[in-house]
């Protein structure tokens, strides 16, 4: 299986990579993790409850980081066993990139099962997959903003709100438009 994707995240680049590399929030966030601990140089031991379709089982295994370029990219190599359940293994690669406001996280991973979890289908896997990153990622997000709340703008003191030339707030112009454009969204699929 290969995945790959990006999120924009509301911290900095040194925020998000200080979070990636902290064992409990990984495994706060990670669905099903009963476990995350440092058990060498740069590698972890990993224990996760996962249900896929009729099979579910407790894999336990590994996370090696290798390639680090700190604050900016690292490279993970995984290695799961879940008994009569089957096993996972692969790697992913990480890489933040840093935005004016935020910071941009891209990721791929290439994986491999075997097993009955095996036999599920490439569908089914796949499609557990994806949900599985997807609550990663809420959770990661919701961690972030415990950890780093997001600054409170300051509000102009007796300033009037902006107007455009007809006598419309501008934020009434700004939410008509975002309508608009998704009413065209939604017709155009």
């Amino acid at each position: 299986m290969d995945m790959t994707g990006q999120r924009t995240l509301q911290v900095t680049q040194q925020q998000a990579w200080e979070a990636l590399n902290d064992p409990d929030i990984l495994k706060a966030c990670i669905p099903g993790c009963q476990r995350f601990e440092p058990s060498g140089d740069q590698k972890f031991a990993v224990a996760a409850g996962i249900k896929m379709g009729p099979v579910s089982a407790m894999f336990n295994g590994s996370v090696q980081l290798t390639d680090i370029v700190a604050p900016q990219s690292y490279k993970l190599n995984f290695d799961a066993q879940g008994g009569v359940a089957g096993f996972g293994k692969g790697e992913s690669s990480v890489e933040i990139k840093p935005l004016e406001k935020g910071c941009e996280l891209h990721f791929t991973v290439h994986s491999s099962v075997g097993g009955k979890i095996a036999q599920l289908g490439q569908r089914l896997i796949d499609g557990v997959a994806k949900n599985m990153a997807e609550d990663f990622f809420k959770r990661f997000e919701a961690e972030l903003e415990k950890r780093y709340p997001p600054a409170e703008e300051p509000v102009p003191q007796e300033s009037a709100p902006a107007q455009t030339s007809a006598g419309v707030p501008v934020w009434m112009w700004a939410a008509g438009a975002a309508v608009a454009l998704a009413v065209v969204v939604m017709v155009t699929r």
